[in-house]
């Protein structure tokens, strides 16, 4: 690859497997409501920080940031859904961000500007997408009960093809005690 190349980051949080799934059948039938496509399981995520299209050899500066965060492992529960009229987008998450996944994520804005990177000024918004392009759903959101532990997250790398993005992790940061 030469010093050219640009990739696509962004740190995360991943649900188990179980949690997962339990998201995405849930996506499959609010979207007989409200239409759009639906976040398959394997990509469904949390984002912690996007860090946008970039030099691939900004990847290490980003690497040595995470890996200065420190934190303690922790869960959380979702137990809202909710609908963005001005993304057209159904989400879910926990009803208030939990302090310890809100210092996880300021913690890696910290350590990322320190290095340079320019994040978005926006708050930490604990939010899971589910559906994108929805229409305004009908009816009330009920979230899927799932209980999300984070013990790591991970700098991950997406690409954009015809069925979607496909994600790949590059790194992983246990967090203490997970």
């Amino acid at each position: 690859m030469n010093a050219a190349a640009r990739v696509r980051l962004f740190f995360a949080a991943w649900p188990p497997a179980r949690g997962a799934a339990r998201l995405e059948a849930w996506g499959k039938e609010t979207a007989a409501a409200t239409g759009g496509r639906v976040t398959r399981a394997e990509t469904i995520h949390l984002t912690l920080a996007f860090l946008g299209e970039l030099p691939v050899t900004r990847g290490a500066d980003a690497i040595a940031a995470a890996r200065r965060v420190q934190a303690p492992a922790h869960a959380f529960e979702i137990d809202e859904a909710r609908y963005w009229a001005h993304n057209r987008i159904v989400w879910v998450g926990p009803r208030e961000t939990p302090a310890s996944l809100a210092a996880l994520a300021e913690g890696l804005r910290h350590e990322l500007e320190v290095s340079g990177f320019a994040l978005e000024r926006r708050a930490f918004a604990a939010h899971i997408t589910l559906i994108r392009k929805a229409r305004v759903p009908a009816m009330p959101l009920e979230p899927p009960a799932v209980h999300w532990p984070v013990r790591e997250f991970v700098l991950v790398r997406s690409r954009s093809e015809r069925e979607g993005s496909r994600y790949e992790a590059l790194e992983r940061f246990p967090l203490a005690g997970g």
